[in-house]
């Protein structure tokens, strides 16, 4: 089964948003969408009008999503000035360890050896998501434990990883 990697479209948000909650209150960060955080990352209308969105799609079905952003954007987090960012990469619990993050995840780092001025690729992951941990170690990516930072609402420690292209 294969995934295709292509920019969102207006008829994903729904999807999106749905793999976005499933995939932070499955993995615990969250008791429920009712914080701040959450309400402001299920507004994916919103977010994707203010930063270049990404999803992963296998038949026709979207089974995961993420989100870029370069320093200074609204929603870049830790971006340095050379740096890309992806934030909210998110798989759907039903498929994870199938492949689309990391099918993603290669889609951005070919998107940003395309960008001029980029020369790294950053990203944030929560402390225990031990299987983005190993993914992201497989496809080359160090971590940056000088830039781990925790979540402001419930002081979850948050994992940087960067990756010199």
């Amino acid at each position: 089964m294969s995934t295709t990697v292509r920019p969102i479209t207006e008829a994903d948000y729904d999807a999106v948003a749905r793999i976005t909650a499933d995939a932070y209150l499955g993995a615990g960060y969250f008791d429920s969408i009712d914080y701040p955080y959450m309400r402001q990352i299920m507004r994916v209308r919103e977010r994707a009008a203010a930063a270049p969105m990404i999803v992963a799609e296998r038949d026709g079905v979207v089974v995961g999503s993420a989100t870029l952003a370069v320093f200074g954007d609204k929603w870049a987090d830790i971006a340095l000035e050379d740096e890309m960012e992806f934030r909210l990469l998110v798989v759907d619990p039903a498929v994870q360890r199938s492949g689309a993050g990391k099918a993603m995840v290669t889609w951005i780092l070919v998107h940003a050896r395309a960008t001029p001025g980029i020369a790294a690729v950053s990203l944030t992951t929560g402390d225990n998501w031990h299987g983005a941990h190993a993914l992201y170690q497989k496809l080359g990516f160090s971590r940056a434990p000088e830039r781990d930072w925790p979540i402001p609402e419930n002081g979850k420690m948050l994992r940087v990883y960067r990756m010199e292209l």
